[in-house]
């Protein structure tokens, strides 16, 4: 028999949940916006209530790795700083897709194989400790050290007692034989599982985590935090990168041009962030809870009904967007150089025509997303992120257009994009989501504005910041101008490292937080805390040591290299700040404080860096270097204030809040 501590079964209460019930949506709003899109449903529709959807099936080989059960799709694409949505965002936890309750349930079996509560997934014969195998063994193994001897736990007076498994599965087989029962059918050639085996399973699996969580048995391991974290950070990292790339692109292309068009294009990206898309990308993220209502309705075409609600409402919002833009000229000339401004508005008035198809993509990404479908949006940007390269080359270059050659590539990428996602729907999956056009997408439009405007107020906000400190190098000069488009450019992009990590983190601390393992949250809280200082000291001496290569990537211009080489060692110590408090914001999201990371955030941002940019900048006389010391001491205090306060919360007030969530959920 192998040695591994068992827990008395025990019915299922709130003395703790699991990971898959821990995250059901509990917005009011969205309920609303779902009763009466219900009670609309016509009973004689083509739609049926799809019960695969609210079952939780173990039977079907699912795609490996971990899911963000906090979907991570309220981050801003193709900003220059992606940010999530404030209070409303993530606290509203969507409801799990099937996929992601199995890895739930994996989750929670490895969890208590770790704590040596399950028996261990192979049943190994003992080998000998070596020096080498010990050391191992102490930095990547998993495992919860032992700290009752087996003897103890056998003479212990609560005897504790696995149920038996079936008749031909042995107990070294991982939760009651549960790989023979997936290939062996109960008539024992090879149909599927009976409902009755799997019901025993998932009973059984229950009782053991309830018990386990309820005795304070479970607990976590640095090593096992770092690996999760690792696997959730690697494909968002990948993904934001892509993303960012989009843009990126447009920079390097123009701005061997010239000086003047290289400020010009991060001028008119910039404006087209603060007045288009980051409106757009704030309000779709109620789709983040709407889509994931409805997908877990059992009525699975309602998450077609509100991706077409949203796509109109945006439609609409884009006419204002289309006057500000065809006269952006006259408005940005009286902020800065008129040549700057006649570019940037040049620039704007052409990636007009992408706006549209960037609303469709940013709403269909929520629409795959709410089917478990994460990686549909990385295939497409798979596609599109080196279709865009090709054709700032061709627009820009080949074909000798210049300058208006860098818009016209972005607006045919954002129009390829909701195209390559909508085939992936149609031929590879997600369609069984789309009900057809319906003119109930025409009504019920109040609780989705409601829902949405929160997150569009909190990512404004954040961008605003960035944009008046482009205007205001823009003031200083045009070489001035130039050089803030390639730090904003190089910092952006190393921001994408540790801003993925931040949102692994967050759902990791907050999955453990909704399951009532506190203890757990803190260990992932502090790897994830060791994660961003290291990508920040990563960060620092990548941009310590290419100082002064890096603007040659973008310019030839030597008063825009010199310029660069300049500001970048306060950019470089900036790294370390932006990265803690990227990392310190997706911890307050996941003990649901998030609301304390925007209010910090605001006045850290226009009552301290802003203020201290000003007169360093222009009042000293810094230029660029005082401008960006300004926001560097206004992330500081962003990390020390955060910190503080996540140091000094009530970890376990946030769980039973967690608790208190889901119950009414």
């Amino acid at each position: 028999m192998s040695s591994y501590r068992a827990i008395p079964p025990k019915k299922r209460s709130g003395a703790g949940l699991d990971f898959a019930s821990s995250f059901r949506s509990a917005s009011p709003l969205a309920q609303e916006v779902l009763a009466r899109d219900l009670a609309e449903f016509s009973d004689d529709a083509a739609d049926e209530v799809d019960n695969e959807a609210l079952s939780v099936s173990d039977n079907e080989d699912e795609t490996p790795g971990p899911t963000l059960y906090r979907r991570p799709s309220g981050v801003a694409f193709g900003a220059i700083r992606p940010a999530l949505a404030g209070p409303g965002g993530l606290e509203e936890a969507p409801i799990l897709t099937r996929a992601e309750r199995t890895r739930s349930r994996d989750e929670e079996r490895s969890l208590l194989r770790d704590n040596h509560i399950l028996p261990p997934k192979h049943d190994r014969p003992p080998q000998k400790q070596t020096l080498f195998r010990a050391l191992y063994t102490r930095i990547f193994s998993t495992k919860v050290p032992r700290r009752i001897p087996d003897e103890e736990v056998a003479a212990s007076p609560i005897q504790i007692v696995i149920a038996p498994p079936t008749p031909s599965v042995t107990e070294t087989e991982p939760l009651l034989g549960e790989r023979s029962l997936r290939h062996r059918g109960a008539n024992g050639h090879g149909d599927e599982p009976s409902s009755h085996h799997h019901d025993h399973e998932h009973e059984h699996l229950n009782e053991q985590w309830e018990a386990a969580v309820a005795a304070g048995q479970i607990k976590t391991t640095w090593q096992r935090e770092a690996k999760t974290i690792a696997v959730y950070s690697r494909s968002l990292i990948v993904t934001f990168l892509l993303q960012y790339s989009l843009n990126v692109t447009s920079i390097f292309a123009v701005g061997r041009l010239g000086t003047l068009e290289l400020g010009a294009v991060s001028l008119a990206t910039m404006t087209a962030s603060i007045t288009c898309y980051a409106p757009i990308q704030g309000l779709a993220t109620s789709l983040d809870t709407l889509c994931a209502q409805a997908y877990g309705s059992g009525h699975k075409t309602l998450v077609g009904l509100q991706l077409q609600r949203m796509v109109y409402f945006l439609l609409l919002l884009l006419i204002p967007v289309a006057a500000i833009w065809l006269n952006a000229e006259s408005i940005l000339a009286a902020m800065i150089e008129k040549d700057s401004a006649k570019l940037a508005a040049q620039y704007l008035r052409v990636i007009l025509l992408g706006t549209p198809a960037y609303a469709m993509f940013e709403s269909g990404k929520r629409f795959v997303q709410a089917q478990g479908l994460f990686h549909a949006t990385t295939y497409v940007l798979l596609i599109a992120a080196p279709v865009n390269v090709l054709l700032n080359w061709l627009f820009v270059w080949k074909l000798g257009w210049g300058f208006i050659g860098a818009p016209l590539a972005v607006a045919a990428t954002q129009n390829m994009l909701p195209l390559l996602l909508l085939l992936y729907v149609w031929k590879v999956d997600g369609r069984q989501a789309w009900g057809g056009f319906r003119k109930a997408a025409l009504r019920n439009w109040g609780p989705m504005v409601q829902l949405a405007l929160p997150g569009m107020v909190m990512v404004v906000a954040e961008w605003f910041a960035f944009e008046i400190l482009t205007l205001a190098s823009g003031r200083i000069g045009v070489a001035h101008l130039a050089a803030q488009s390639v730090l904003v450019t190089v910092t952006s992009t190393t921001f994408q490292i540790p801003f993925p990590l931040s949102i692994a983190g967050s759902t990791r601390v907050a999955n453990l937080i909704g399951a009532k393992l506190v203890d757990a949250a803190k260990t992932s809280a502090k790897v994830t805390i060791v994660g961003g200082v290291i990508v920040g000291l990563f960060n620092v001496t990548l941009l310590s040591v290419f100082r002064n290569q890096i603007a040659l990537l973008f310019t030839q211009d030597p008063e825009v290299i010199e310029l660069v080489a300049q500001t970048l060692p306060v950019c470089a110590i900036m790294q370390l700040f932006d990265g803690m408090a990227a990392v310190s914001h997706g911890l307050l999201r996941g003990i649901g404080r998030q609301e304390i990371g925007g209010y910090v955030n605001l006045i850290a941002y226009y009552v301290v860096a802003l203020p201290l940019s000003f007169g360093l900048g222009f009042s000293l006389g810094w230029g660029l270097v005082g401008l960006w010391m300004g926001v560097t001491f206004g992330l500081l205090l962003v990390s020390l204030v955060e910190y503080w306060f996540i140091w000094y919360s009530d970890w376990e007030l946030a769980a039973r809040e967690a608790e208190n969530r889901n119950a009414s959920g």
